[in-house]
């Protein structure tokens, strides 16, 4: 897996590289602007990270980038009430359409893992 994904579309003036974490930032805040998603799954540097104030906006994302073509895997919590399978298509088709839209890489696959419930109050 690169770090780097490069564009070869501008080869007149220069190339653009696209780091993994800009990748997993945009399908996280696409994600996460899905109304039913209650928040997304950390680990423990993502929650280390959010009590020194850091925003992080790629937390419960991973991304595989080849040859242009991006894999990602979300991993969610969802309101309790909420209809899954329909969380899960909205988050699908918003993260695949932020990602393209924004780099013009390929989404060959948006995994959504259902990670927890989250109660209202």
């Amino acid at each position: 897996m690169s770090d780097k994904v490069t564009s070869n579309d501008i080869k007149d003036i220069g190339e653009v590289k696209i780091a993994d974490d800009v990748v997993a930032s945009i399908a996280g805040l696409a994600a996460s602007e899905v109304k039913t998603v209650a928040s997304m799954r950390g680990n423990a540097t993502s929650g280390i990270i959010g009590m020194l104030g850091i925003k992080n906006s790629s937390k419960g994302v991973e991304v595989e980038i080849s040859q242009r073509q991006v894999i990602v895997n979300l991993y969610i919590n969802v309101f309790y009430g909420s209809s899954i399978p329909k969380t899960s298509l909205l988050v699908q088709e918003k993260v695949k359409n932020a990602i393209e839209n924004m780099t013009g890489l390929t989404v060959s696959e948006v995994n959504v893992h259902v990670a927890g419930i989250t109660v209202n109050q």
